[in-house]
C-alpha cells in the first residue's frame, strides 16, 4: 500500500493531507502558524503519526512559504496552482473557474481545455483573508462574527476594498453615522467580492462552473453567498466540495513522486532540529548608540512644551478649539496669552457628538467665576457637524489650524509632518501660509494604527513595544511596501531569530520611510525643509521620532501636545479673530445639557449621484445634513448665487444637440460612446453623421452603473478610470440594440497651440477603441458593427480622405461636404468656449470675485470622473473655468523642459501661463490615478506656476469618490490666497523657458559621453563604434537595483520604470565621483513618438537641475530632427558603424540563446561568443570597414555557433520574450529573465533589436499613406528598410541554411501578422509591432511568451495586455503571461506566474 502526504504552507496557515492509493483522505488538518512554521508542521505530523502509526509516505510540499522548507527537508516542491489544478481535475473535473482566497493572497484560476491560466494579486493585498480580519477588528468582532452579522443584513453600502485603509475611511463615517453591524458586515464581504472580480479577472469573465477554495471561502458562508449573488450563479454552476480549504494539500499529495519516501518517524524527526533559512532580511543601524545618546535626545525634546495655566485661578477671556477627527475628538481651551487651560483627548466610540458634549460639560463645570468663553472654532473631519451642533463662531480647515499651532512653537516653521492613526499629512509652508498639502490618498502603509495592530499581535502594549525599539541592536529593514506584505517580511525575520526589539525598531524605520518616500514622495529627505514640526499621536513614540531624525538628517520639533495640535491651533484662530466686546454665538451650558439629537440616513434623489445623506436633528428644530455633494441635498436650488461654472456650460455646449428622428434618418442609427476624446470632438461627429442622414445615439452621462456594465471586459487593472468607463458606454450602446457603433482612433488632434513640438493625443485616448474591439465579446462575435478608423485631425483634407476610405459606400462629395460642415461646427464650439472664458473673466472683474481654472483633460468634464469638484468650488463663491476657456489667452515661453507634444497638455501649459499673469485666478490640476502622462505634465505646470510665486495644487481622482482630501486641499488653497491678499506682496513673473546647454565641437575633444545601458549584448559592440568616430563614449555598467533607488530620488514617481532605470544609472554615475562633472555629457535616444519615452531627455535635464549639475549637456540621439547639437553629428560613418554593431549583436543574441541551454560542455557557447565579440569590436572600430568582410564574418559566426556540440535529443520548452524595448533587453529591467528561464529548464527566444528600427521606418510609410504626413520621409524610410534588409541579408541566408537557427522575419510579414488583431495606426511605444512579434513567435513554433511591460505602461495596456484575449481566441495553443516590472513589484509574484506558464509549456511539450 503506498501512502502520499501533501503539505501546504500558506502565508498564515499550514495544511496537511494523507491519502491512500484510492485517493481517500485518511487524515487532514489545518492550523494557523503565527510564523512558527516548523513547530506547527511538526505538531500536525505528530497528530497524524499518533492516529495512523508509522506509515511510509511519499511527501510533496506546496504553498507560498514552502520552498525553503522543502529544500531543508529534501522533499520535492510543486507549484501551488498545479497542486490546486490537480485536485480539481480529480475531485471536480467540470470546473471552469476556481476562485481562491488565502490569508494574504487572492487568485482566480481559469481552466480552458488544456490551458490553465492564473491571475493573482500583485502589489496590494486588499480583499484577502487578512483584510477581512482587519475590518472585523473595526467592528469589534472576528471573521466568524462578521459572518453571523452578515446573515441578517438589509442594505449594502459601497466600501473600497482596494486597501484596508480606504475601507476604514469608508467604514469609520458609517459607524459614526450609526449604520448597523449587520449591514456593515455584509458590505465588507461585498467589497471583497468586487475587489476580486474587478482587480483580478481583468477582462476575463467568470462563467461556467465555479469552485470556491481557500480558508475564508470555506469558513465564511456569507462571503461565498456574496460571490454567488454577484456572479448570478444557479445551483448547478456552484461546485460544492468538502475540504475546499485543503485543496492545495490534497493536490500536492496527488502529485507526489514515487522515488522519494520517508517513514512518519523520519518526517517528525527531520522537523525537530532548527532550520537555518537562507533568506537574509537586511539589517539597519541601531536607533541609539547608548543610554547617553538617548538621554540627550530626551533632554532636547523636553524643551518644546506649551505653557499651561491653572484654570481655577485664571480670570479673563478663554478661547475654545475643537478638533473632530475621524476616530478621536480633541478639545483645547486657551488663555489670552496662549497658555493651555484645559485639554481633552478621547476616541469617539462611534459618536463624535456625544464625546464632545461630555467634554464641554466638564469644561463648564470647571469654569470659575470671571472666565468667559469669548469665541470658539472647530476644525478637522467633523468640523461642520460641531459648528452646527454647538453654533460655534468659526470653522477652519485642519491644515490651517495645524499651521497656527506649529507656528506657536516655531514661527519660521516651513514643514509640518503629521502622522495619525490612518492618515498622514505633510504641510509645506511658504511666506507664512500653507503652500501645499500632501495626504496619503492611495495607501496607508506607514500610519500609526499599523504599529498598534502589530504590537497587539505580539501581545505587547504600544508603550512597551515602543520602548523595546530604542536599544535594538539590529533593526530589520522592512522597506516601503503594503502593510499586509510587511507582515510576511516580519514573519521571515522572526524565523531568523529577530527579537521583538528588532522588529519594533524596524517598524519605526518603515513608518517613516513609507511616509517620506511613498506618500510625500520626496526624493531626498533634505527637501522637507529647515524647520520641521512633527505632530500626530504616532510621534509620541520616541523610536518613530528618532528614526525620522536619522532618515531626514535633521532635528525636528515635537511639541509635548503633539496629539492635540489641531484643537490648540483652532483655539489660537478663535483668539486671533476675536474683537473686543463681541459675544460668542456658542450654546450656553444649560443648552448643551439639554441638547438632544437623533441621526438618520437618507438618499438624495436630486441627481444620479444619489448621495447618501446623514441627517442630524437637534432639539429646537435645527438640523444638519452631511454627505451631500451639492446644495440640492440641503433642499436649496443648485448654485443659488449663479456663480459661473464652465464645466456645466461645457457639458451643455458639447452634448445638447438634437438628433434626427427615425423618419428623418434614411441611413439608420449610429452609436457614439460619450468617452475620452468625444469630450473634445463630439460637435464634429454629431454634425458629420447628421449631415449624412444618420440618427446619432449618444450614450448617457457616466455613472457608477455604466462603469459596472463594462467591468468584465477591462483587460488591465492599472489603467485610468476614464479609460475603464469606455467599456461601460460601449456595452450600453450594444444593449440598446444600436446596430452600428462609431468610435474613431484620433492619432493627431488639431494643431491648436503654436510653437509646440507635436500635437498627438495621449496613447490611451488614441488607441482605446482597439481595446474595446479586442475585449468586448459582443463585438468579437459580430453582434454589432464597430468601426474605429485611425485618423489625423490635422486639417479637413486628411479627415476627408480617412473617412472616404472608412465609408466606401457613400459618395465622396457627400462626405467632403459633411466634413466641411462638421469642421465649422467644431470650430464654433471651440470659439464659444473661448468667448465664455472671456465673459467669465469680465464677470469676475465686475463683481470682484476670484476664479479657479480647474485644469485637466476635456473628459474631466464628466461628473462621474471629477466627482463634483467644480460644484464644490462654486459653493465657496468662486468661479470655475476650464483649461480650454483660457488657453488662448496665455503663451508659455519656450523651449520648455518637457517635450510639448500632446495637444491637450499644450493647453494646460498655456492655461498655466495665463494664470501666472493674473492675481485673481488660480489653477488646480486634476490628475487621474494611473495617468502616465501626468508624470510629465504635473511637474511642468508646477514649474510654470511656482516659478512665478503662484500656488500649485494637484488633485488625484479615481473611481472612489472620497471628496475629503479634495476639500482639504481646496480650502487650504483658499485660505493661503486670503493670507496672501492681506500681505499684499508683489510677485515677480519668471520665464518658463529653459536654457539648453549645447554640446559643442570644442567639447568633443575632451568630454566623456555617458550612455545608459540597455542591451549589454549589443552595447558592448556599439561602444567601440562610437569611439571610432572620435567621441569619448562610455556605456554605463551600473544597471542594478541600486541605480533604480537613485532613480526614485530624481524622477517623478509616476514615471515609468525604464525612466527610473535610465535616470538612475546616469545620476548614480555622476554622483559616484568618477567623472569630472565639467567634462561630461549625457546621450539618450529620442524617437519623437507619442509615449513618455520622448520625454526622457526632459526627465534627465530635470534630474540634473535637482542635483545642481545643470552645466552638463544632454545629447538627443534621434533621426527625427527633434534637437541637434553642433558637436554631435549623426553622419553616414557613425550610422553605418552603429548598424554593423547592432547586426552583430542580433546574430550573437540569436545564436547564444538558441545553443546555450543545450550545450554538452558548459561554457562552450559563451567562449565562442567572447571570441567573436572581440573580432566584431575590432571590425566596427577599424578605419575602413569592408561590406564583404562583414558578410564573411556573419557567415563564419553562424557556422561556428552551429557546430558547437549540443544534446540533440534534449527537448525544452521555448519561451519568447517581447515587450517594452528597455525592459525586454535589459537584464536589470526584467530581473534577469533570460537567466531565469534557462535555469528553469527553458530556452529563451528574443526577436532582433534591428526589427525595432525597421518598425520606426515602416511607421513613416503608414503615416504618409493614412494620416497625410510627408511623402518624402516615407520614401527615405523605404530606402532605410531596403538598406537594413541588405545589411543583414548574408546572415539571414546563412541562418536559413544552418541546422539550428531560423532567419529573422521580414518587417512586412510582421505587418500582415498584426493587422487582423490591431491597426497599424497603433504607433506609440512598441505599438502594433509588439502584437506582430507575438504572432510571429506563435507561427515559428514558440507559443509560450512572456510579455514584459513597465507597470502602467500606456501603449502596453492596448497592444500587450489588451490583445491577449484575442490572441488566445485566434491561436488556442498560445500560452502568454504578462508581467509588470516596477520597483515595488514582488519578485515572488513574478516568479510564480512565470513558473506557471512554464509548467503549462512543459505539459504541452509531451
Amino acid at each position: 500500500m503506498t501512502y502520499t502526504l501533501g503539505i501546504d504552507i500558506g502565508s498564515t496557515t499550514v495544511k496537511i493531507a494523507i491519502l491512500d492509493e484510492q485517493h481517500r483522505i485518511l487524515f487532514s488538518d489545518y492550523e494557523r502558524h503565527f510564523a512558527n512554521i516548523r513547530e506547527t508542521l511538526s505538531s500536525l505530523l505528530q497528530k497524524a503519526y499518533d492516529k495512523l502509526g508509522n506509515l511510509t509516505v511519499h511527501p510533496m510540499i506546496t504553498g507560498s512559504g514552502g520552498l525553503t522548507l522543502a529544500n531543508h527537508l529534501q522533499v520535492p516542491f510543486t507549484q501551488e496552482v498545479i497542486a490546486v489544478a490537480t485536485s480539481l481535475k480529480e475531485l471536480a473535473p467540470q470546473t471552469d473557474v476556481a476562485i481562491e482566497l488565502g490569508g494574504e493572497d487572492a487568485k482566480i484560476i481559469y481552466f480552458e481545455g488544456g490551458n490553465v491560466e492564473q491571475r493573482m494579486n500583485g502589489i496590494c493585498a486588499g480583499g484577502t483573508g487578512s483584510f477581512i480580519d482587519q475590518m472585523a477588528s473595526l467592528i469589534q468582532t472576528d471573521a466568524s462574527g462578521l459572518n453571523e452579522y452578515a446573515r441578517n443584513y438589509n442594505s449594502l453600502y459601497t466600501i473600497a476594498a482596494r486597501c484596508g485603509v480606504f475601507a476604514k475611511t469608508d467604514i469609520q463615517p458609517l459607524i459614526n453615522e450609526g449604520a448597523t453591524k449587520e449591514d456593515l458586515s455584509a458590505s465588507i464581504f461585498q467589497a471583497v467580492v468586487n475587489q476580486t472580480i474587478s482587480g483580478l479577472a481583468c477582462g476575463k469573465p467568470i462563467r461556467g462552473h465555479v469552485a470556491f477554495l481557500g480558508g475564508p471561502l470555506h469558513f465564511l458562508s456569507e462571503l461565498k453567498a456574496a460571490f454567488i449573488r454577484t456572479l448570478k450563479l444557479d445551483e448547478e454552476h456552484i461546485i460544492d466540495t468538502d475540504n475546499s480549504h485543503l485543496f492545495a494539500a490534497i493536490g500536492s499529495a496527488l502529485n507526489a513522486k514515487e522515488d522519494v519516501s520517508y517513514s512518519m518517524e523520519e518526517m517528525v524527526g527531520k522537523l525537530s532540529s532548527d532550520i537555518k533559512m537562507e533568506f537574509e532580511v537586511e539589517r539597519m543601524e541601531p536607533l541609539f548608540a547608548d543610554q547617553s545618546a538617548y538621554n540627550e535626545f530626551k533632554e532636547r525634546h523636553g524643551r518644546h512644551h506649551v505653557g499651561t495655566a491653572e484654570l481655577a485661578s485664571y480670570k479673563g477671556n478663554a478661547y475654545l478649539g475643537i478638533d473632530a477627527g475621524s476616530t478621536t475628538t480633541k478639545i483645547a481651551l486657551v488663555a489670552e496669552d496662549g497658555s493651555l487651560l484645559y485639554s481633552f483627548y478621547s476616541s469617539n466610540d462611534g459618536s463624535p457628538l456625544n464625546t464632545a458634549i461630555r467634554s464641554l460639560k466638564e469644561i463648564y463645570a470647571l469654569l470659575p467665576e470671571g472666565v468667559t468663553i469669548a469665541r470658539a472654532c472647530s476644525t478637522g473631519y467633523g468640523e461642520a457637524l460641531m459648528k452646527a451642533a454647538f453654533l460655534l463662531d468659526d470653522g477652519e480647515v485642519e491644515t490651517v489650524a495645524h499651521y497656527y499651532a506649529a507656528a506657536f512653537f516655531n514661527p519660521s516653521v516651513d514643514c509640518i509632518l503629521d502622522i495619525g492613526g490612518q492618515d498622514m499629512k505633510c504641510i509645506k509652508i511658504k511666506n507664512h501660509t500653507v503652500d501645499s498639502v500632501q495626504l496619503n490618498e492611495a495607501c496607508s502603509s506607514g500610519c500609526g494604527s499599523f504599529i498598534e495592530t502589530f504590537a497587539r499581535s505580539l501581545n505587547y502594549s504600544v508603550q512597551d513595544f515602543a520602548k523595546a525599539a530604542l536599544f535594538a541592536e539590529h533593526p530589520i529593514d522592512l522597506g516601503t511596501r503594503c502593510t499586509v506584505f510587511m507582515n510576511s517580511k516580519v514573519k521571515q525575520a522572526q524565523k531568523e531569530g529577530a527579537s521583538v526589539a528588532d522588529i519594533s525598531a524596524g517598524l519605526a524605520y518603515s513608518v517613516i520611510k513609507n511616509a517620506l518616500f511613498k506618500v510625500i514622495k520626496v526624493s531626498d529627505a533634505s527637501e522637507l525643509g529647515e524647520n520641521i514640526v512633527v505632530q500626530g499621536g504616532t510621534f509620541y513614540n520616541d523610536a518613530v521620532l528618532r528614526s525620522f531624525e536619522k532618515i531626514a538628517g535633521c532635528e525636528a520639533i515635537r511639541p509635548d501636545i503633539a496629539g492635540i495640535m489641531g484643537a490648540f491651533g483652532a483655539a489660537l484662530i478663535a483668539r486671533e479673530r476675536y474683537t473686543a466686546g463681541e459675544e460668542s454665538s456658542m450654546l450656553s451650558f444649560r443648552k448643551i445639557c439639554e441638547l438632544k439629537f437623533e441621526t438618520s440616513m437618507a438618499k438624495c434623489k436630486g441627481c444620479t449621484n444619489n448621495c447618501r445623506l446623514t441627517i442630524n436633528r437637534f432639539s429646537g428644530g435645527r438640523q444638519y445634513i452631511s454627505g451631500n455633494r451639492c446644495e440640492r441635498g440641503l433642499g436649496k436650488a443648485k448654485n443659488e448665487n449663479n456663480i459661473p461654472n464652465l464645466f456645466e456650460y461645457k457639458l451643455k455646449r458639447l452634448f445638447s444637440y438634437e438628433p434626427l428622428t427615425p423618419d428623418q434618418a434614411p441611413r439608420g442609427q449610429v452609436g457614439i460612446p460619450r468617452v475620452l476624446n468625444m469630450y473634445e470632438n463630439y460637435p464634429f461627429w454629431f454634425t458629420f453623421f447628421t449631415k449624412l442622414g444618420y440618427q446619432v445615439v449618444l450614450s448617457p452621462a457616466s455613472n457608477r452603473k455604466i462603469y459596472e456594465l463594462g467591468i468584465e471586459s477591462i483587460p488591465s487593472e492599472s489603467e485610468c478610470y476614464p479609460a475603464k468607463l469606455a467599456h461601460g458606454h460601449v456595452t450600453w450602446l450594444i444593449r440598446q440594440k444600436v446596430p452600428f457603433i462609431f468610435y474613431p482612433a484620433v492619432f493627431y488632434e488639431r494643431d491648436e497651440v503654436e510653437g509646440t513640438n507635436n500635437h498627438y493625443n495621449c496613447p490611451i485616448v488614441t488607441s482605446y477603441s482597439e481595446n474595446i474591439k479586442n475585449n468586448v465579446e459582443e463585438i468579437g462575435r459580430g453582434e454589432v458593427e464597430f468601426l474605429n478608423p485611425f485618423m489625423s485631425f490635422r486639417d479637413q483634407g486628411t479627415i476627408s480622405s480617412s473617412l472616404i476610405k472608412a465609408f466606401p459606400l457613400i459618395d465622396a462629395r457627400e462626405i467632403r461636404a459633411a466634413v466641411d460642415a462638421a469642421w465649422a461646427e467644431q470650430a464654433a464650439a471651440r470659439r464659444d468656449m473661448e468667448k465664455k472664458g472671456e465673459e467669465t473673466l469680465a464677470w469676475m472683474e465686475e463683481n470682484h470675485k476670484r476664479g479657479i481654472v480647474l485644469a485637466g483633460r476635456p473628459y474631466h468634464a464628466d461628473p462621474e470622473i471629477n466627482h463634483g469638484i467644480p460644484e464644490l468650488i462654486t459653493s465657496y463663491d468662486i468661479a470655475v473655468l476650464t483649461e480650454d476657456s483660457v488657453s488662448h489667452l496665455g503663451k508659455p515661453e519656450r523651449p520648455l523642459i518637457v517635450s510639448d507634444q500632446w495637444m491637450y497638455h499644450s493647453r494646460l501649459y498655456a492655461a498655466a501661463s495665463f494664470v501666472k499673469s493674473r492675481e485673481d485666478v488660480d489653477l488646480i490640476q486634476l490628475n487621474s490615478f494611473g495617468c502616465g502622462l501626468d508624470a510629465v505634465t504635473t511637474d511642468q505646470v508646477n514649474d510654470i506656476l511656482s516659478g512665478s510665486d503662484k500656488i500649485y495644487t494637484c488633485l488625484k481622482i479615481d473611481e472612489v469618490n472620497n471628496l475629503g482630501a479634495a476639500r482639504i486641499r481646496i480650502r487650504s488653497l483658499l485660505s493661503a490666497i486670503r493670507v496672501r491678499e492681506k500681505q499684499n506682496k508683489q510677485r515677480t513673473l519668471h520665464s518658463s523657458a529653459i536654457c539648453k546647454v549645447p554640446f559643442t565641437e570644442e567639447m568633443r575633444k575632451d568630454y566623456t559621453i555617458l550612455c545608459p545601458q540597455m542591451s549589454p549584448i549589443h552595447f558592448e559592440i556599439l561602444q567601440p563604434a562610437f569611439r571610432a568616430c572620435g567621441y569619448n563614449f562610455e556605456v554605463l555598467g551600473n544597471d542594478n537595483k541600486h541605480s533604480v533607488d537613485v532613480g526614485l530620488k530624481y524622477v517623478n514617481n509616476d514615471a515609468c520604470y525604464p525612466s527610473l532605470l535610465v535616470v538612475g544609472q546616469i545620476m548614480e554615475a555622476l554622483l559616484s565621483g568618477k567623472y569630472d562633472l565639467n567634462k561630461t555629457a549625457i546621450i539618450m535616444s529620442q524617437t519623437g513618438g507619442g509615449c513618455r519615452a520622448t520625454n526622457y531627455i526632459g526627465f534627465i535635464r530635470r534630474a540634473l537641475k535637482k542635483a545642481g549639475m545643470e552645466q552638463i549637456p544632454v545629447i538627443s540621439l534621434n533621426l527625427a530632427g527633434i534637437e541637434s547639437n553642433p558637436g554631435f553629428h549623426l553622419n553616414a560613418d557613425l550610422i553605418l558603424r552603429a548598424a554593423y554593431g547592432a547586426a552583430f549583436g542580433d546574430i550573437f543574441m540569436r545564436c547564444v540563446y538558441r545553443m546555450r541551454p543545450y550545450e554538452t560542455e558548459p561554457g562552450s557557447v559563451d567562449a565562442v561568443h567572447r571570441k567573436w565579440v572581440k573580432r566584431a569590436q575590432e571590425f566596427v572600430s577599424a578605419k575602413h570597414m569592408n561590406f564583404f568582410t562583414f558578410n564573411r564574418m556573419c557567415r563564419e559566426i553562424v557556422h561556428e555557433f552551429d557546430a558547437i556540440p549540443i544534446d540533440e535529443n534534449l527537448k525544452k520548452p521555448r519561451v519568447g520574450i517581447v515587450g517594452e524595448i528597455l525592459v525586454k533587453f535589459s537584464p536589470a529591467g526584467n530581473n534577469h529573465l533570460v537567466e531565469l528561464l534557462e535555469s528553469e529548464g527553458a530556452e529563451a527566444v528574443m526577436p532582433d533589436l534591428i526589427d525595432f528600427m525597421l518598425y520606426c521606418f515602416y511607421n513613416q510609410i503608414y503615416k504618409a499613406e493614412e494620416l497625410g504626413m510627408s511623402k518624402k520621409s516615407a520614401r527615405l524610410s523605404s530606402l532605410g528598410i531596403w538598406a537594413i534588409e541588405r545589411l543583414r541579408g548574408a546572415a539571414a541566408k546563412e541562418l536559413a541554411k544552418s541546422k539550428h537557427f531560423t532567419p529573422p522575419a521580414h518587417i512586412r510579414d510582421l505587418v500582415e501578422y498584426a493587422k487582423p488583431i490591431v491597426s497599424i495606426g497603433n504607433q506609440t511605444g512598441e505599438g502594433w509591432f509588439l502584437t506582430g512579434e507575438m504572432v510571429e513567435l506563435i507561427h515559428s513554433g514558440v507559443p509560450n511568451i512572456v510579455c514584459c511591460q513597465p507597470f502602467g505602461c500606456l501603449p502596453n495596456h492596448v497592444v500587450g495586455k489588451g490583445v491577449i484575449k484575442e490572441l488566445r481566441r485566434q491561436y488556442p495553443a498560445s500560452n502568454i503571461v504578462a508581467i509588470d516590472y516596477d520597483p515595488g513589484a514582488s519578485e515572488v509574484n513574478q516568479l510564480n506566474r512565470i513558473k506557471l506558464m512554464l509548467s503549462t509549456a512543459s505539459k504541452n511539450l509531451k
